[in-house]
């Protein structure tokens, strides 16, 4: 089964937090950290790296367990094979802003870009382009090809739960989809893996 968790990296925007947190991390952790421009996005890059530590020790998983992490605003988000060590995890997590109908015109398939336009307001444009922008990007993630793969190579229909019905030849597998809300959280979050066995659920309980 595949399981997702979600938490706050508001402790760690605290620089003495932050450097608490900060030397726990492996040292090409550490690297990709330190890369970082804003105190925002380190805080991020270790809290995700931190979340899955936590996950690590609370279910006894191993180093080589299959996972995947993601973060935007003040959260951070980690998904994880908790039953075995093959298949494929990717997950996104996204805060919602300004709708970006040229970015959905550009990178979205056609028939992806007209589901959006098909939104009644403004306001239901949005949430569509944010649901489709993450189902996307966690595909992306668990192939690990990332943005090398492009955008336009797959298609997805909504449904409950979203479907796969264009892929890339070089990735046959069967894959699935979960997606997670929290009321009142402006966040889009998805998970898609091959494991046909997604938890309904994000955790929360696991505090950074």
């Amino acid at each position: 089964m595949v399981r997702a968790w979600l938490a706050s990296v508001k402790p760690l925007y605290d620089e003495e937090c932050y450097r608490e947190y900060y030397e726990k991390l492996p040292a090409f952790r550490k690297r990709k950290a330190d890369a970082l421009s804003s105190g925002k996005n380190r805080a991020q890059s270790a809290g995700a790296w931190s979340l899955w530590e936590k996950i690590r020790a609370e279910y006894g998983l191993p180093e080589s367990s299959v996972y995947n992490l993601s973060h935007s605003g003040d959260y951070v988000m980690c998904a994880v094979k908790t039953d075995g060590l093959y298949g494929r995890v990717g997950c996104d997590l996204q805060q919602m802003g300004e709708l970006r109908m040229k970015i959905a015109e550009r990178f979205f398939c056609r028939e992806e870009y007209l589901s959006v336009m098909d939104g009644k307001t403004e306001e239901e444009q949005r949430e569509l382009f944010y649901r489709y922008w993450v189902l996307k990007e966690s595909f992306l993630k668990a192939t690990r090809k990332g943005m090398a793969l492009p955008m336009n190579s797959f298609s997805i229909r909504l449904g409950d739960p979203p479907v796969l019905v264009k892929q890339p030849p070089e990735f046959p597998e069967k894959y699935h989809y979960r997606e997670f809300r929290i009321a009142g959280l402006p966040y889009k979050m998805a998970v898609c893996t091959t494991d046909k066995m997604i938890d309904s659920e994000v955790h929360t309980e696991l505090k950074l």
